[in-house]
């Protein structure tokens, strides 16, 4: 639901219900979402109605970089400890939508699997997917451009990083507190000094944090660096004003564009 924590999300039985009767499903594949991989093993869901993003796009594993809080524990379910599975999901980052490139992927994919489920209608479900993707190859160019003309590379999320895909994509290096994945809110004493070390060594003027994040973190560097706190979304979810406005991933992504933008020069 807007507004709500996605990492700790349980579907209800309610749920349960509306996603065996939909059309088609579709789900990030990751840890977060066993809950799903769980139903189309159990044969509770027609894997033919069903994409997992990690699926469609090269996948990334979570990594760590320097001055990144200590692992302890991880988990996407905040508490519960996870066994890593190596012919799982469970050790990728599952925030691949955050690359424009990735999202034409899926864009094309969930078009294909429309295509198949409803045979009748395919070249509409073409038509609207290739508008979109001219959207996404717009917005696409607009961050390359943003890049290209750039003071710095560098990146800094006193918060999770869940937008690796999208720096990977656009050759961005960064610091973080934490990964994207982590069920980490609260930083040590060590992490909060490095980034304000890095900060100020590379006289960087944003901190970022995520989206519903209390900022906590990015607001004590900023307030010991004088640098200036955004947001850099993700769209892993949205807050009830966006939904009621009807924020999309473009919408949001524009956003991250402009806050780029500063924090680039």
């Amino acid at each position: 639901p807007p507004g709500s924590e996605a990492h700790s999300y349980e579907p209800t039985p309610a749920d349960v219900i509306a996603i065996q009767e939909c059309s088609l499903f579709i789900y990030a594949g990751g840890e977060n979402e066993e809950w799903a991989t769980h139903m189309i093993q159990n044969l509770e869901l027609d894997p033919d109605k069903a994409i997992a993003m990690l699926d469609v796009v090269e996948p990334l594993e979570e990594e760590r970089v320097e001055g990144m809080e200590p692992e302890r524990g991880h988990s996407h379910d905040h508490g519960k400890d996870c066994d890593h599975d190596h012919e799982d999901h469970e050790e990728y980052d599952e925030h691949v939508w955050t690359s424009p490139k990735n999202a034409a992927l899926i864009v094309q994919a969930i078009c294909d699997k429309l295509s198949q489920i409803c045979p009748a209608d395919a070249s509409e479900f073409a038509a609207n997917a290739d508008r979109y993707k001219k959207e996404l190859e717009r917005l696409d160019g607009e961050f390359r451009e943003v890049v290209d003309n750039g003071k710095r590379k560098t990146l800094v999320f006193a918060d999770r990083f869940p937008v690796r895909y999208f720096t990977e994509e656009y050759g961005l290096k960064y610091y973080a507190a934490f990964p994207g994945c982590s069920a980490e809110s609260e930083a040590s004493p060590k992490t909060v000094a490095f980034l304000i070390d890095r900060v100020r060594e590379e006289n960087i003027p944003v901190v970022f944090k995520t989206e519903l994040s209390n900022g906590r973190i990015a607001c004590a560097v900023a307030e010991s660096t004088g640098a200036k706190v955004l947001t850099f979304t993700s769209c892993h979810n949205l807050t009830k004003d966006e939904f009621q406005s009807g924020a999309t991933y473009i919408s949001l992504m524009e956003g991250n564009l402009q806050n780029l933008r500063e924090a680039l020069n």
